[in-house]
């Protein structure tokens, strides 16, 4: 996952990006970035790190225009070089562009393979980078059409924003997996955001969320045009509610914060714990464990606290200095579990490391017994969409059952939302993106793809 926003007409783009990017940092840490055009010609400052560490006023001098493009990078293959931050910027023969991409293109590596042979020259691991060339290479007068000719060749989850010199242009993927909304800003300007927080934080008002398969193009003088490039097949991303996305955002029309609360209550209808107390993951889990203790009828206490000021950390060279990194973001409160039977509830549960030692946490801080429940059902299949999932074989619920992973994480027992349990809490109004749970690749790849290189 990543954020991307797009301003367009105002004469406070950069800051805006800014603080959109702000907003969305959860969606990416690893690198950020902001171009913006004005004077005929684009502006680009990216680098590795968090928004406030890279921008200062210094910064904005430089980053002048009234439309400009962000983007947090949160990576799952490559380098975390510089050269993989984005927007990416390039030029050729209609003048400078400048792209920014949440999602991942499943067919990357055939579409990059054949621009080699056509004697491009790449110099990062993204997807991204394959956008750019096609648009370069399309021989077509005008970008509007060189960017439908470009998208006639990409397959997979993308929610791009281009930039040209005068023109913003704005495109959701057919099947909408990834979110993006779009607002108005108090100025008069637009603003198109991977998340509606965005758009509360630099107070804009919520429009409309980008429909699967538009594009919107936004141009001086003018209301951003619409056209439908492609027939929709919506299937938004339930990871999206289950996880990614910020509480107070409302993804495709849907609160997170009360999904999550209704996947909690879900889950406790299905996974009955007698327990004296429930706990969340914090930050993720607190709304489901919320939802999971309120239908138990069972008190809800903030027995972990996470600290939020851990950052990097150099690569431990023994298992036992590896193990703290858990005990640096998440401690107990023993005075509250002591001699308790506390169910503690995350959203997810991937390869079961993190889980084991959070089980074995509670132990040592005095509960007597320790019930794991998921706000989520078993992931089995690794996500070809733009998720940070490992392979199949490092998944520990694909070839292990719900008991056999109890053992293995220290868990007095273990209970997995099931995928009728999400849908319902989610809604049966839409068909979701499910493949982490169920398998089904609807807009291509498959478990045994190598390689998810998300922009």
């Amino acid at each position: 996952m990543c954020a991307i926003v797009g301003v367009y007409g105002s004469n406070n783009a950069a800051k805006i990006a800014y603080y959109a990017l702000f907003a969305m940092q959860h969606r990416g840490q690893e690198s950020t970035g902001i171009s913006t055009a004005g004077n005929n010609k684009i502006h680009l400052i990216k680098d590795r790190g968090l928004v406030t560490e890279v921008f200062d006023e210094d910064k904005f001098k430089l980053l002048k225009g009234s439309c400009a493009v962000g983007h947090n990078r949160y990576s799952t293959a490559g380098s975390d070089s510089v050269l993989d931050a984005q927007p990416v910027f390039a030029r050729y023969k209609l003048g400078e562009i400048s792209v920014v991409h949440n999602g991942n293109l499943i067919n990357k590596h055939e579409v990059r393979s054949d621009l080699i042979a056509n004697g491009a020259i790449f110099q990062t691991g993204m997807d991204t980078e394959n956008i750019v060339h096609l648009i370069a290479k399309s021989q077509k007068d005008l970008l509007v059409d060189r960017i439908k000719d470009m998208l006639t060749r990409i397959e997979g989850a993308y929610c791009l924003a281009i930039q040209s010199r005068q023109k913003m242009f704005v495109i959701r993927d057919r099947y909408g997996i990834r979110p993006l909304s779009l607002g108005r800003l108090s100025d008069g300007g637009w603003i198109v955001a991977s998340e509606t927080c965005a758009f509360d934080l630099v107070g804009a008002k919520f429009v409309r969320d980008v429909k699967p398969g538009e594009m919107l193009i936004f141009e001086e003088g003018c209301e951003p045009v619409s056209e439908q490039i492609f027939e929709p097949d919506f299937h938004p991303c339930a990871f999206e509610y289950i996880y990614f996305a910020r509480p107070d955002s409302i993804i495709d029309g849907k609160n997170v914060y009360q999904m999550r609360l209704q996947m909690g209550k879900k889950l406790a209808q299905e996974t009955y714990a007698d327990v004296d107390l429930v706990l969340p993951v914090p930050d993720s889990g607190v709304a489901a464990a919320k939802g999971f203790a309120n239908e138990l009828g069972v008190p809800f206490e903030m027995g972990i606290v996470r600290n939020h000021y851990v950052g990097r950390t150099f690569i431990e060279p023994t298992q036992e200095i590896r193990d703290l990194k858990v005990k640096l973001k998440l401690s107990p409160i023993k005075h509250l579990i002591e001699g308790k039977r506390v169910a503690i509830v995350d959203d997810s549960l991937v390869r079961g490391t993190t889980s084991r030692q959070i089980v074995k946490m509670l132990k040592e801080a005095g509960a007597s017994e320790v019930h794991m429940r998921i706000a989520a059902p078993e992931i089995k299949y690794p996500c070809r969409y733009g998720i940070d999932t490992p392979t199949k074989a490092e998944l520990i619920s694909s070839s292990n059952s719900v008991e056999e992973v109890a053992k293995l994480i220290g868990a007095d027992s273990l209970g997995f939302l099931s995928i009728d349990g999400l849908v319902d809490a989610l809604g049966n109004d839409r068909t979701y993106s499910l493949v982490s749970f169920d398998g089904n690749y609807f807009a291509g790849g498959n478990a045994d793809s190598v390689g998810c290189s998300v922009s």
